[in-house]
């Protein structure tokens, strides 16, 4: 005859390897970072991983930025019709950051016009 006593299996402990898995995911998904944009032309249109975000003027201020709250790069895009769009990767590093980026208007030799 089986007896069975009531309870659950004890609780076993996480190996180390689990435990320091876990507190470098923890640490991180906590990295963000914010994205202060100065362009030219101001009106240039913003896009982060290929969504549209606003114009440099939306993130242009001190308490105004473009806030990246995952891990990992991420695709910046600048960009306006007759310039040459602008595009660049960041990771975020829980600081905040300027970008300043001057579009170059197409059809022109070197950025210099005529």
């Amino acid at each position: 005859m089986l007896t069975l006593t009531g309870g659950c299996a004890a609780k076993q402990e996480q190996p180390a390897t689990v435990a320091r898995a876990e507190q470098l995911m923890a640490s991180n998904s906590a990295k963000r970072g914010d994205l202060v944009l100065r362009c030219e032309p101001a009106d240039a249109q913003v896009l982060l991983d290929g969504v549209e975000q606003g114009t440099c003027t939306d993130f242009a201020g001190v308490s105004r930025s473009l806030r990246l709250g995952a891990a990992g790069f991420h695709q910046v895009v600048v960009k306006k019709r007759g310039f040459y769009p602008y595009t660049t990767y960041y990771e975020p590093s829980g600081a905040r950051v300027t970008l300043k980026v001057k579009l170059r208007p197409v059809g022109t030799e070197g950025g210099v016009s005529p």
